[in-house]
């Protein structure tokens, strides 16, 4: 059997144990560094430093405007298939032949035209004769044209009587709209064209609104 001071060392003995042990377990609580979460300290929706925010985590306020309003000119100019070629009335010059080349709108809407058509000659089996028209320089405005509407560009060469020019007679004007592929045939019946030689240029000036001067 223990005897009273042995029981007396061994309970001091215990004792001393476990304040070791709460001292131990206060000082790892106090050197561990403390780890705050990653949400600390941001606002909703804010993100890291160099962070890009996914699209689908910003608010609406915070992406780019829509851009709307904006035109689109293949959507407004007119097309093809949405006019109508035909050649006026010759006016005869000074040794010139004059004629107005019109563009109507037979479409149900309203289209834009600007700049220059192009033309070119062709006879019967669709071979081009002579080069294509030169541009005649002047200041490009676009042309509106509601449904029934018509704009046009003057078509002009020398007489060939007076130019001395070699000539053919076309079957046929190929009229283009501006910035479109396909032409417009329209028959040609104001004899003959110069196609080479000394004079033989052909011009064209820019669509301006209505039918012909």
């Amino acid at each position: 059997m223990m005897s009273r001071s042995r029981l007396a060392s061994v309970a001091g003995a215990l004792v001393v144990l476990g304040a070791l042990a709460s001292c131990g377990t206060e000082s790892g609580t106090a050197d561990a560094p403390l780890r705050p979460s990653a949400s600390v300290g941001r606002t909703a929706g804010e993100s890291p430093r160099g962070a890009v925010p996914s699209e689908d985590a910003a608010s609406p306020s915070d992406r780019a405007p829509t851009v709307t309003g904006r035109t689109n000119s293949s959507a407004t100019r007119c097309h093809t298939a949405e006019l109508s070629a035909a050649v006026g009335r010759m006016d005869p010059g000074a040794g010139q032949r004059n004629f107005p080349v019109v563009l109507t709108n037979v479409s149900s809407r309203t289209c834009t035209l600007h700049g220059y058509p192009g033309a070119a000659f062709v006879d019967a089996a669709g071979e081009q004769l002579g080069r294509d028209p030169e541009r005649t320089p002047g200041g490009a405005a676009t042309v509106t044209l509601a449904p029934g509407d018509s704009a046009w560009a003057g078509l002009r060469f020398s007489s060939p009587g007076v130019s001395g020019a070699r000539t053919a007679t076309p079957a046929t004007l190929l009229v283009t709209p501006p910035d479109e592929r396909n032409p417009l045939e329209v028959p040609w019946r104001a004899g003959a064209v110069p196609v080479s030689g000394d004079s033989s240029s052909v011009f064209l000036t820019v669509l301006q609104p209505g039918s012909g001067p």
